[in-house]
């Protein structure tokens, strides 16, 4: 019988081809599309036939006839193939089986086996952030498809400034955030909300007297208002810099050394007052700002180390005189006591010479205590 059939096909010039399960081939004879075949064997012309054999695994239908399918074998499509259209302001989530399985950008047309499904679709429409929904951003990472948008992380303690094709949009919360892929430029800058610490080291500034001093600044600093912070200058850091140094710069030139060494803490706070109302103004709220250093040149450190020393040393010699008068001061006032109280004159002529008996090995005492008294110890004639 096989053999009869095989006889038969070729004196009518056809041939016997077999489709698997999981394949399905597009026959086109004589230039014209024929059929789509299913699994199982067919026969089909021998003579100017072409065939392409597709996969059910690769779920697309890729043929440079697809367009002329559809628009000449409408019942062809309809029965074998399953498109999908995005359009303008769209995006479309196939699924297969209930799982996505690939995401249809705006404007974009994709054609699948319907045997290889069945396949759902879901439609998103896109605002102007472009923003993924947070729930299916998160499946389609899960199943590795990441291809049609991209992600951004805001950091805990940050404000994410979100801005597409260079205009500001809207802010973004700490978190994961997923913008499609849809030629548009998609830009998250990310600004720290957290108190921070600015430095300006090595400052030099001129004081009134003509010294050249150097000076160390710190301040406090937070940003209160991101946009603007972002969008009134260029970088307010270095903006909160240029404050800094200016306001310094101004008040403690202003200054001679000894004033500014004498009122440091009062330089302070009229440069902090300067600093703040300007920063204030572009959303930047400054804290504490402190004057930690002025480091002066090595001859006038030199000069102002025997000034100090100088003025150390006079003052130890007045605590010394003054010590002095008030020993003296105080013998004075022990004189007149004895003198006006003999028995306290005794007294201390006996101290004296319990002194003096503990000093000596022995003493022998050969004509009474009176005769000690008066021979020993004389304090007075």
């Amino acid at each position: 019988m096989r053999m009869i059939q095989h006889i038969i096909d070729r004196l009518t010039g056809h041939t016997r081809v077999t489709v698997l399960e999981t394949e399905r081939m597009l026959v086109l004879h004589k230039g014209r599309i024929n059929a789509i075949l299913g699994p199982g064997e067919h026969r089909i012309p021998m003579r100017d036939t072409l065939r392409e054999v597709y996969s059910l695994e690769n779920l697309r239908f890729v043929s440079p006839y697809d367009r002329a399918l559809f628009r000449e074998r409408p019942d062809l499509a309809a029965a074998h193939l399953t498109e999908v259209r995005a359009e303008v302001g769209e995006v479309c989530v196939v699924l297969r089986d209930g799982r996505p399985c690939e995401v249809v950008l705006p404007e974009s047309r994709v054609v699948y086996f319907a045997d290889a499904g069945p396949f759902e679709i879901e439609r998103h429409a896109l605002d102007e952030t472009l923003m993924v929904d947070p729930a299916l951003a998160r499946r389609l990472v899960r199943l590795g498809l990441t291809t049609a948008f991209s992600a951004t992380e805001v950091a805990e303690g940050h404000v994410g400034l979100l801005s597409v094709d260079g205009v500001f949009l809207r802010q973004l919360a700490p978190g994961t955030h997923a913008f499609y892929r849809v030629g548009r430029h998609v830009a998250v800058k990310q600004v720290d909300l957290r108190m921070r610490t600015h430095e300006v080291t090595g400052q030099e500034i001129l004081t009134k007297d003509r010294v050249t001093i150097r000076v160390n600044l710190t301040a406090g600093y937070r940003v209160t208002d991101p946009e603007r912070a972002v969008t009134a200058v260029k970088d307010f850091e270095e903006a909160l810099h240029r404050a800094l140094q200016l306001a310094f710069r101004k008040t403690l030139g202003a200054m001679t050394l000894d004033r500014l060494l004498a009122e440091k803490v009062s330089v302070d706070a009229e440069a902090a007052k300067a600093v703040r109302a300007e920063m204030a103004g572009i959303g930047i709220e400054v804290g504490e700002i402190a004057l930690k250093d002025v480091i002066l040149p090595g001859e006038m450190r030199d000069i102002l180390t025997s000034v100090v020393a100088a003025e150390k040393e006079a003052e130890a010699n007045v605590i010394r005189r003054r010590e002095e008068t008030n020993a003296t001061r105080s013998l004075l006032n022990t004189a007149k006591v004895m003198a006006e109280n003999p028995v306290m004159l005794r007294l201390k002529e006996l101290e004296a010479l319990e002194i003096i008996a503990g000093k000596v090995e022995r003493l022998t005492v050969h004509n009474g205590t009176e005769g000690l008294m008066t021979d020993i110890v004389r304090l007075r004639d």
